[in-house]
């Protein structure tokens, strides 16, 4: 299956937060703090793609992700406002499991998933978060199960 390069500027996209974290680094003169975000970006259509952002202050960690999720988007093959068939995505120790729902079921799902799934343009799907709650592992499984989506 060959990748096609999709280009930010051909959709209206809509940015959501996933995660923002605060870290710190201990230093000769006390502590040095820092903020990691996540975030994903999509239309609502099947387009959207994630992003990880570091700074010394929110606003400029979170404009990185955004900016790195402009990159790095996919589209996803979406059956009305569910998904095809049952997905398990993987990353590291964080494991998703996603189902179709019938009309007017919802999204039935948790933290990154749900995000994820309404800048999708999902409107019903049920979905298991296994293991890990981490969102940067979650985030990468949910995308990887929604890149199994086939017609």
């Amino acid at each position: 299956m060959s990748k096609k390069k999709i280009k930010a500027s051909d959709f209206e996209l809509k940015e959501e937060i996933v995660h923002i974290n605060r870290v710190s680094k201990v230093v000769k003169g006390g502590r040095n703090f820092g903020f990691s975000s996540i975030v994903v970006v999509g239309d609502r259509n099947g387009t959207i793609g994630y992003g990880t952002g570091k700074a010394k202050d929110v606003q400029k960690s979170v404009a990185k992700a955004i900016e790195n999720a402009r990159k790095r988007l996919i589209k996803i093959n979406l059956r009305g406002d569910t998904i095809w068939h049952p997905a398990d995505g993987k990353y590291g120790a964080g494991h998703v499991f996603l189902r179709p729902a019938s009309s007017g079921t919802g999204v039935v799902a948790g933290g990154a998933t749900r995000i994820i799934a309404q800048a999708a343009g999902i409107k019903n799907l049920l979905a298991k978060s296994k293991r890990s709650s981490n969102p940067h592992n979650l985030v990468k499984a949910t995308f990887d199960a929604l890149q199994q989506q086939n017609s």
